[in-house]
């Protein structure tokens, strides 16, 4: 009876590791690649789910063939704005397009807890609620993107999934791309876009 029991406890173990295992997945990386050179990102799914399998079936789904980088938010571009913020938008662009999912819920940072740091990708916008296809890099730290940031005046910033992880030459090379106000005069295009393999750390 007693080795009944025990074994019972071994496999009601087991079955509780199994399913916390399954319940955290890795994280998947993305690569970007431009006429300007490749952009590696990294997802962060178990923090910011919904917006990161939005992203995901985007490019699962090759929804962003077309998608190109078509605006660069510099300090030199935004005569209206008290509050400025330095980025590089991509997507599928403003016209209608079969391409385009319908837009999700708002994860903001307080609820992530991804900030709007040097790198991080997230979700552009209209009012909370309505991103769907286009997106963002930052350049620099952009703590108005934030809950609680002045850059919008709803005040629940915006939603951050990922980081990029290799290229942030290539997002400053767009960035100071020529630009008609913010509108870039050649918009960069995204030639390929998939997951790939995640990188191993290195031992040395």
């Amino acid at each position: 009876m007693k080795n009944v029991v025990v074994l019972g406890i071994m496999l009601s173990t087991i079955c509780g590791l199994i399913a916390c295992r399954s319940a955290v997945q890795d994280d998947p990386v993305v690569l970007i690649r431009t006429e300007l050179g490749d952009i590696v990102v990294e997802i962060y799914l178990n923090k910011a789910p919904i917006t990161s399998r939005n992203f995901m079936q985007y490019v699962n789904e090759k929804r962003l063939r077309d998608a190109l980088f078509y605006r660069a938010v510099r300090m030199d571009n935004q005569p209206d704005n008290d509050v400025k913020i330095e980025v590089i938008q991509g997507g599928i662009g403003f016209m209608e397009s079969d391409l385009r999912l319908p837009p999700i819920i708002h994860e903001s940072t307080d609820e992530t807890g991804i900030l709007h740091k040097d790198g991080v990708i997230s979700m552009a916008r209209a009012a909370p609620g309505t991103a769907s296809s286009e997106f963002f890099i930052c350049i620099g730290d952009q703590p108005a993107l934030d809950f609680g940031g002045k850059r919008n005046p709803d005040g629940v910033g915006f939603a951050a999934f990922g980081k990029v992880v290799d290229g942030m030459d290539v997002v400053h090379k767009i960035h100071a791309g020529e630009a008609d106000g913010q509108m870039l005069k050649m918009p960069v295009k995204i030639t390929e876009i998939r997951r790939v393999k995640k990188r191993k750390a290195s031992t040395d």
